[in-house]
């Protein structure tokens, strides 16, 4: 076999792969269906909690109405991270969204990137592990020394990970402006080439 057949085998069977590859995202699509009908059932959770805390908003304590309202505002929490990573997972691996066909499309789904992405869950999860730490120091009384221990151990991880992902994010961004030449005067006076 001549070498130039050979390179153009190798070339096709190089595009093939590229393609199957990048069609491979469409695999996504089940899953981020899968979070959305999670929505669903966070919802009806919400319903049941919410109707228990009315029921007992008038004989219970100030404390099991607190700490029913915080188990609320966790699931707000919770579904408001789905959310994040349906439509900013969709956009980033997936396919583009025009905000033009949805009047309600947030601004910022739009300027989201993946480490913007990661930086949100990783904020939500620290929120939602402080909520936690709350409820448990509300329920002192019954909750076991150890397990506040634990659960004060593990929130310290999520929020030192928080910072040294957004410390590293920021390293990383400086660094990337740093690289890039900035244009120059003659550089935007050419024209651009098509």
């Amino acid at each position: 076999m001549e070498p130039s057949t050979v390179s153009r085998a190798a070339k096709r069977l190089e595009l093939a792969i590229a393609r199957v590859l990048f069609a491979s995202r469409w695999l996504l699509v089940p899953i981020y269906l899968g979070l959305a009908l999670l929505l669903v059932l966070l919802v009806f959770r919400f319903g049941q909690e919410f109707v228990h805390i009315a029921l007992r908003a008038v004989s219970g304590s100030d404390a099991e109405f607190i700490l029913g309202v915080l188990s609320l505002v966790e699931m707000a929490l919770t579904g408001s991270l789905i959310v994040i990573v349906i439509f900013s997972g969709y956009e980033n691996f997936v396919a583009r969204i025009d905000p033009k066909e949805h009047p309600n499309w947030p601004a910022w789904l739009a300027t989201i990137d993946f480490s913007g992405l990661k930086l949100k869950l990783l904020a939500s999860v620290v929120v939602i592990s402080g909520i936690e730490l709350l409820k448990q120091f509300m329920a002192m009384k019954t909750v076991p020394d150890r397990e506040l221990m634990w659960s004060a151990g593990i929130h310290l991880v999520f929020v030192t990970s928080g910072l040294l992902l957004a410390l590293s994010d920021r390293i990383a961004g400086t660094n990337h402006a740093a690289v890039e030449p900035a244009p120059t005067a003659a550089a935007a006076k050419q024209p651009e080439r098509t």
